[in-house]
């Protein structure tokens, strides 16, 4: 099996060569990029398995590369794990509504980076574990298979952390889910975030279905759940 190619866009040439030092190191495929810019356009011609994205870059920032990787239906589906110095909640909730996977403050352990990229290319290349039936729900149908959720059989657009999310709970109709309990089922135990980024990933979510939106209930002052039949 060939080795999964990993992108790297950060500008600080120290961290850069300390990521693919570690990266290689454990078989992977590594490309660096120090702009935005630069970075996007290889993604673009060549692909990777995933991509490490700081937000602070010279010239395009990081945002807005995540922004548009999610919009161009090429890229949309490769994995992105922001690596940042700006760690405060605000940060973490915005890379995250805009679809990244995974979101770690600087400094960081090399170690646990590893981790949580074995943990996102888990994710995204396996059925979601011990839950791979197609759920339908009216005009509602939820292929894990293939990741794709449909209405009236026309496809919805969505990202694989969404699909995850809708899955987890139409699969427990009527149970009650805290945030972190929906963080642990759908991104794996240890993932660090917060309360308000499930609640905007929710928001995000319910906007996208439409007027299915309303499966997705609040309990106050507990989380959520999908509506019971």
């Amino acid at each position: 099996m060939s080795a999964v190619k990993i992108t790297i866009i950060e500008d600080e040439e120290d961290i850069s060569h300390l990521l693919v030092y570690n990266l290689e190191k454990q078989g992977y495929s590594v490309s660096a990029y120090e702009s935005g810019e630069q970075g996007l356009a290889a993604i673009r011609a060549d692909p990777p398995g995933l991509v490490l994205l700081d937000l602070m870059l010279p010239g395009m920032g990081g945002m807005d590369v995540c922004r548009s990787m999610k919009q161009d239906a090429a890229t949309q589906g490769i994995p992105v794990i922001i690596i940042s110095a700006k760690g405060e909640e605000s940060d973490i909730v915005a890379g995250l509504e805009l679809g990244a996977d995974d979101y770690l403050p600087k400094p960081f352990s090399p170690k646990i980076l590893l981790a949580r990229i074995r943990t996102v290319l888990r994710r995204v290349t396996q059925p979601i574990a011990g839950k791979s039936e197609v759920i339908e729900v009216d005009d509602l149908r939820l292929d894990p298979g293939k990741f794709i959720a449909s209405i009236k059989g026309v496809p919805v657009e969505i990202t694989a952390g969404d699909f995850r999310l809708l899955h987890f709970l139409a699969g427990h109709r009527g149970w009650v889910f805290t945030r972190y309990q929906i963080v642990d089922a759908i991104r794996g135990e240890g993932y660090v975030v917060t309360e308000r980024a499930i609640d905007v990933q929710v928001a995000g979510l319910r906007k996208k279905l439409g007027e299915h939106g309303h499966y997705i209930q609040t309990v106050r002052g507990v989380g959520y759940r999908f509506k019971d039949a």
